[in-house]
Order: structure tokens, then sequence, then C-alpha cells
């Protein structure tokens, strides 16, 4: 039903559209009938001359009676004996026609302002209950329902405002639900930093304490204590660097200075980097590059990512085992493909490795934990994406796509 304020607009503007209408259609008639007045009047005086010219005699009077006269056919008779026997009729009916053209004008004119009146209000009416419609449907949306009929949707104005205000809510309750995801993973974040920082704290504590208290320690054992608890501070700084690098791309603040890279020339760098590492387990690195492969990406982060990739990869290779590197170079991106000969990653830890903190079964306890999941931050960043292939004893294959 049509609430009151809406009846009263659309009442009050019909009506006074029709007043407005019916003054102006009486206006125009008006001025008409003084125009036609004006003529009828010369039409008159001049059949009243040309009477009193053939006919002197006659009384002007007289004729005037005669033109007046209600009686038609005995006006046509008389003005026929003077020698007139054009119709007149007009003469008196004229005022009378225009009289009725307005009554029958404004009568029109409020029969189309009540058709248009009736017409506005079953539209206000319609507008109104799909607003009520689209009210009800808000209360659903703030009670956690979000479902959208798209069989009572069409092409109106309504519509396409309840499409958007779907669109909206939807967009809110997506952040609303990241916003809460964000909060837990920051949660779960600072409990695994925690974890992560205990077990090296505890151990560095114990060993200064050891040699705080024992000031006659063996030199042997003093020595691998201050060892161990460099080793354990290394742990440490590595681990707090790697998180300050995630920190500032969860904050935006790292800005990529992209430059073309020579994709031979950067592998090559990293396998450098981590020379000692391939010597020690006597790792063969087999590369199929075209040294002409140019990528488009921020040189040193692209060091950090490979790097941390390639040396996932040598860390769980067995020795005296190879590390293939392929690069393949198309029209619409360029592809790092990277196979080891090692141990391989289980089911229920492959869709997990990307994770910051994860450590598989597979992983030694020095492991951070971070590197796999900041390489590929890194690689999304520059508009580019990794997956994992792997099989428990036969290796693992991460493939790199930088797409152009």
């Amino acid at each position: 039903m049509i609430n009151k304020e809406s009846f009263k607009k659309v009442v009050i503007t019909g009506l006074i559209l029709i007043l407005i209408s019916s003054l102006t259609i009486f206006i125009v008639l008006t001025i008409q009938y003084k125009n036609y007045e004006k003529i009828v009047n010369l039409t008159v005086s001049n059949l009243i001359d040309e009477i009193m010219e053939k006919y002197p005699e006659t009384d002007e009077q007289e004729v005037i009676r005669i033109i007046n006269s209600e009686n038609q056919e005995q006006k046509d008779e008389v003005l026929s004996k003077y020698g007139y026997t054009n119709n007149i009729s007009y003469i008196k009916e004229l005022e009378n026609s225009m009289n009725t053209s307005i009554r029958i004008n404004i009568t029109i004119i409020v029969l189309l302002g009540v058709i248009a009146i009736i017409v506005a209000l079953i539209y206000t009416n319609k507008r109104d209950k799909s607003l009520r419609s689209i009210n009800k449907y808000l209360d659903k949306v703030n009670n956690g329902n979000y479902e959208l009929k798209i069989e009572d949707n069409g092409e109106d104005e309504i519509s396409r405002l309840r499409n958007e205000l779907y669109k909206t809510t939807i967009l809110l309750r997506e952040s609303a639900e990241n916003s809460e995801k964000e909060k837990t993973n920051l949660s779960n974040s600072l409990a695994d930093i925690s974890h992560q920082l205990k077990t090296p704290l505890t151990s560095i504590r114990i060993m200064l304490d050891n040699i705080e208290e024992n000031p006659n320690m063996d030199e042997k054992t003093r020595n691998e204590f201050i060892e161990e608890i460099s080793r354990q501070i290394d742990w440490i700084s590595s681990l707090v660097i790697s998180l300050l690098k995630l920190a500032k791309f969860d904050a935006g603040a790292i800005v990529m200075q992209d430059t073309q890279i020579n994709v031979k020339k950067l592998i090559d760098n990293v396998i450098n980097n981590l020379a000692i590492m391939i010597d020690i387990k006597n790792i063969k690195i087999e590369e199929k590059i075209d040294e002409d492969v140019i990528l488009r990406a921020d040189y040193n982060w692209q060091l950090e990512a490979l790097t941390n990739i390639i040396k996932n990869c040598i860390e769980h290779s067995k020795e005296d085992s190879k590390i293939k590197i392929e690069v393949e170079n198309n029209s619409i991106f360029v592809k790092i493909k990277i196979t080891d000969e090692g141990e391989g990653i289980a089911k229920e830890d492959l869709s997990h490795i990307f994770e910051r903190f994860y450590k598989s079964k597979q992983v030694s306890e020095n492991s951070i934990g971070i590197g796999l999941s900041l390489a590929k931050t890194i690689i999304e960043k520059e508009n580019g994406y990794i997956k994992v292939d792997s099989e428990l004893g036969k290796g693992t294959t991460f493939e790199i796509k930088y797409l152009k």
C-alpha cells in the first residue's frame, strides 16, 4: 500500500497540473473567442452596410433584430427578401460553440489529469513496494543472509539498485571476513614467532648460566658453548631479518625497482651465493638456460626469492645428487623450473609448504620456515606465481612463471 506522504505528493502535484492546464486552455480559447468575435462583428457590420446600401429605406434596427433572431428559418427568409442569401447561422452559434469548446476541453484536461494521477499512484505504489523489498533485503543482509534471488531481478532502476547493494554487501562481508582472518593470522604469527624464539633463547640462557657458574670450566667445553651461542644468535638474526622483510611486504612498504634482468646471470649469481652448500653435498647443477632470456623485475628481490628456493632444494637433496634448472621463454611468460633428487614432500605437507613457519616432517630443527613463504610473496609481487610438485623419495619440482 502506498504511504500517505507519497499519496499527498502525487495528488497535489496532479491537481496543480490540472488547474494550470485548465487555466491555460481557458485563456487560449478566450483569446481565440475575442478574435472570432472581431471577425463576426466585422462580418455583421459589412452585412448591415450592404443591406442599407441596397435598400436605404430599411430600418437599421430591423436588420440587427433579424440577425439576432432565434428563429433561423425566419432569419434566412427575411434576409433573402433583402437579397442576402449567404448562410450566416454561425454568427449566433459561435459564442455557444466557443463555450462548449471550453467546457469540453476543460473536461478532457480533468479526465486526463485524473488518469495521470491514477497512473502516478500506481507507479509510486510499485516503487514503494520495491523500496520496501530492498529494505527487507538489507535487513536480511544485516542478519547474515547474503542470498540474492536472481529471478526477482529485472532491468529497471530498482533492480539495478538491488544488484549494486548486493555487490556492496558482499564486498563488505569479504572485507570483514578478511579483517578477521588477518587478525587470526597475526595472532597465529605472533604465537609462532614466540615459539620460534623461545627455544634458542632458552638454550642461550642455559649455556651462559653454565659459563658464569663454572669459572673453571675447561677451555674445550667453554668454546663449544660459545660456538653454539653464536650459532643460535645467527639463527635468531636470520629469523628477525626474514620477519622484517615479510612485514614490509605486508605493510605495502616494498616498492619494486623493475629492470631488465638476464635470467642466466641471475641464476648464476644464486648458484655462486650457495656454492659452499653445493660443494659440501657434492651436488651437480645442470642448467638449460638460453643466455638471451630477459625478465623485467626487481633484481635484488628476485635474487632473494630464487636463493631461498634453490637453498631449500639443496638442504633436502642427497649427497652426490643433481639439481636441474630449466628456463622457458615465450610471448606470454618466462618459466623457471627447478628439480631436485631429494627426499620429496609428503602429500599432507605439500599444500602447506608456502605457509609461514610451517615445517614438514623432513625439515631440520634449524629451519626457520619462512624462506619459501617469502619467495612466494616476492614472486607474486612481480606478477608471477609458483607451484610445487613432489613425491616422497623421488624429489621435488618448483615451477615459477613470470607473466609478461
